[in-house]
């Protein structure tokens, strides 16, 4: 027994430690701060910025095509609707739409991956033919079908789909991690225990790989806002509200870059590039903090 709890002891260093130590190499790394300091910003308008307008953000408020103002900062629409309106209020949307697609995507990978990594065998034959079928189906398609023979065109249906069609690379990352780790001491140890499979995942190999899934949620929440974005401007998109795919879509729709109505579509096309750059610059320094091979000390 004794034998066994030195190995227990060994297997990680103490949380307070490592928590101290990437918040040392966290507060030093310029990537991370830049990337999470731009979506913070936009984040923050998104939550606040609803508060500080008046009315619907598709309501018609002034004279059409009004460059941007004092009072209307954004400008209007062809339709005499408040650019900046719209903007604050699609900002919410599509954080929303990450957030929960990416999040769906996130627990569906992190299932899959786990238990296909950790049980091996027939399960992982099952759950590896299940993963490559989602992976190869035409996700644009599917989506047509849904739309055509359902009508669901909601925020929470959009963010239901994207994430149960985004989850397999995930899935497959997950459990070549968990492949790794399954042979490891402290799981074996668990194991010996008596511990049940969903105890040796959520205690002992979950935290072990905590870092990982952080940066793994990140690419999917940014991955999620590309594609709301897309389904967006392409007419798939919530037949209600207002979202920055859906800004693009209207200016395109209504002719703004002909009419040189700029303030309408650069904007939103600004911002999806600015929120999802920033997500991926922020993991890259993540991944430097986590790792200390790519530390910059």
């Amino acid at each position: 027994m004794t034998a066994l709890q030195e190995i227990s002891t060994r297997r990680t260093p103490a949380p307070g430690s490592a928590r101290r130590e990437a918040l040392y190499f966290a507060l030093r790394n310029p990537k991370l701060i830049v990337g999470v300091s731009v979506v913070l910003v936009f984040l923050l308008a998104g939550i606040v910025g609803p508060l500080l307008v008046s009315g619907a953000p598709n309501e018609y408020v002034g004279r059409p095509m009004d460059p941007p103002s004092a009072r209307y900062w954004f400008g209007t629409t062809t339709f005499g609707q408040d650019v900046f309106a719209q903007f604050v209020h699609g900002l919410r949307t599509t954080f929303l739409v990450g957030v929960l697609g990416g999040g769906v995507a996130a627990i569906v990978g992190m299932v899959v991956g786990f238990v296909a990594g950790y049980r091996g065998g027939m399960v992982d034959e099952v759950l590896n033919m299940i993963t490559n079928i989602i992976l190869v189906l035409p996700a644009l398609a599917v989506l047509l079908i849904v739309n055509a023979y359902l009508g669901i065109r909601s925020v929470g249906a959009q963010a239901l789909f994207i994430g149960l069609t985004s989850w397999p690379w995930a899935a497959r990352a997950i459990r070549a991690q968990t492949f790794s780790l399954r042979g490891r001491d402290f799981v074996d140890l668990a194991r010996l225990s008596g511990a049940n499979t969903w105890k040796i995942i959520t205690r002992e190999i979950g935290p072990n790989m905590s870092s990982y899934l952080l940066l793994t949620f990140i690419l999917l929440f940014g991955n999620s806002i590309l594609i709301a974005s897309s389904l967006d401007f392409i007419g798939l998109g919530p037949t209600e509200g207002v979202s920055l795919g859906l800004m693009l879509q209207n200016a395109g729709q209504w002719s703004a870059m002909q009419l040189g109505l700029w303030w309408w579509f650069v904007p939103p096309g600004a911002a999806i590039t600015a929120i999802v750059g920033a997500l991926y610059v922020a993991n890259v320094g993540l991944d430097e903090v986590f790792n200390p091979k790519l530390r910059r000390t």
